[in-house]
């Protein structure tokens, strides 16, 4: 039997295609936080974040009804958010410098010597600013939104075997880091 969360979201999608117009209403609900954090993992900028995943909407409303299987909703606005924010980092990027990469590899704490673990937990997501973005979003894909690597491939429009580069790649670089 499949997931409720996943069951529950099919029966919206197909009551919005169908002309409930509360149905998308009752969608906000259940994924405009979810969007927004998941912005913010990319862009680490709240107001950008928000902007995101208003336009996210907006690209919802014009295009579910071209949305084949309901089932995949979930993937399917990930996807959609994932490419704006990416779409706002490579624009952002244009305009200000990248940060120093240099910076965080000699100035990474040792974990062992962090008191809390408030401190280790910060540690690490300075480490993993250092990483590349395609490789950063595949870990935070994998770990913190446990995703399966076949998940991961259609959000991110790539293999799954390049997924698993990607993550090996990134596992390896945050040793490194973390090792320092």
């Amino acid at each position: 039997m499949g997931n409720p969360a996943k069951i529950l979201d099919s029966l919206l999608v197909i009551s919005y295609q169908s002309g409930d117009k509360k149905a998308l209403a009752l969608l906000f609900e259940r994924w405009n936080k979810k969007l927004c954090v998941q912005a913010y993992r990319y862009t680490h900028d709240w107001g950008l974040a928000e902007d995101i995943t208003q336009d996210t909407w907006r690209t919802v409303m014009a295009k579910i009804h071209l949305l084949r299987d309901a089932d995949s909703f979930g993937s399917w606005v990930l996807t959609i958010i994932s490419r704006k924010a990416l779409d706002s980092i490579k624009r952002r990027k244009k305009f200000t410098k990248g940060l120093d990469e240099n910076h965080w590899v000699n100035n990474v704490v040792d974990l062992n010597e962090a008191a809390t673990r408030e401190e280790q937990i910060q540690i690490v997501l300075n480490a993993l600013t250092v990483l590349p973005a395609d490789q950063r979003i595949v870990l935070k894909l994998f770990y913190l939104e446990e995703y399966s690597l076949k998940e991961i491939s259609a959000i991110t429009k790539v293999s799954v075997s390049t997924v698993k580069t990607r993550l090996f790649r990134a596992r390896e670089k945050m040793k490194l880091l973390l090792k320092k």
